[in-house]
């Protein structure tokens, strides 16, 4: 809820409300300024420029693993929940959302590599939907995996309650863990709270490949807002830690 309330479109079209409300009661000047500040919130925040200069930090503190670094022993490869949303004559890879799709083919990858370790497909749901755990479970069967292989988390509903299903699972057992580049730090440390060791793989990076013109980077568009409203998101999860509210 805290997230919804603070993406930048929501905060701007609030703080564009409360003008509007003075103006009504003719306090003109200040209704004008804070008609300024809420436009400007909506519009800095649906650049792709301030959504990638907020990530980029998220998603430097765990590069790749390469493949010359990957451990010798692992025992299993964890992948983190995600969209989904399955419905008639749709795919399993249209049901997934696109970073859990991301994850789940990271994931399958890796196993592949390392195939004598289990395939840990994580991700819950609000009652009346379909886990994403059930979505990867499909997706990672279809593509080879062996069904023996896969062990299926659904119901957990967040990173938080993940890390600790994961923890009860494998204990103090070594494992690859597959999520977005942006949500690994968050991921990370609530792993490690809750005493589970985890490799980080990160993966959908989404900073750092060739952009755009700086022109095209100053209009706002959908991608924009998104990048920055993920950021918020994480943002707001690593105080929550920090604050021990989580």
């Amino acid at each position: 809820m805290v997230a919804v309330l603070t993406s930048p479109m929501t905060l701007g079209l609030a703080v564009v409300v409360v003008a509007a409300a003075l103006r009504l009661i003719r306090r003109g000047r200040t209704a004008l300024w804070l008609a300024i500040v809420g436009a400007t919130i909506g519009y800095a925040g649906a650049l792709r420029l301030v959504g990638d200069a907020l990530l980029a930090p998220l998603e430097r503190q765990y590069p790749p693993l390469r493949d010359d670094q990957l451990p010798s022993v692992v025992g299993a490869i964890v992948v983190l929940g995600s969209g989904y949303a399955p419905r008639d004559n749709v795919p399993v890879t249209g049901a997934l959302g696109a970073d859990g799709l991301v994850r789940i083919v990271e994931g399958i990858r890796l196993a592949r590599h390392f195939q004598s370790a289990r395939m840990v497909v994580s991700g819950g749901a609000p009652p009346g939907l379909i886990p994403s755990a059930l979505g990867y479970a499909t997706l990672a069967r279809d593509l080879g995996v062996p069904d023996s292989s896969i062990i299926v988390l659904d119901k957990a509903r967040d990173t938080d309650e993940e890390a600790r299903s994961i923890s009860k699972l494998l204990g103090d057992l070594p494992f690859i863990l597959v999520t977005s580049a942006y949500q690994m730090p968050r991921a990370i440390r609530l792993m490690g709270r809750a005493g589970a060791r985890a490799v980080p793989a990160p993966t959908g990076q989404l900073t750092g490949a060739p952009s755009p013109n700086l022109l095209l980077r100053m209009l706002p568009n959908s991608d924009g807002l998104g990048r920055t409203e993920r950021a918020i998101h994480e943002y707001l999860g690593l105080a929550a830690l920090s604050l021990h509210l989580n």
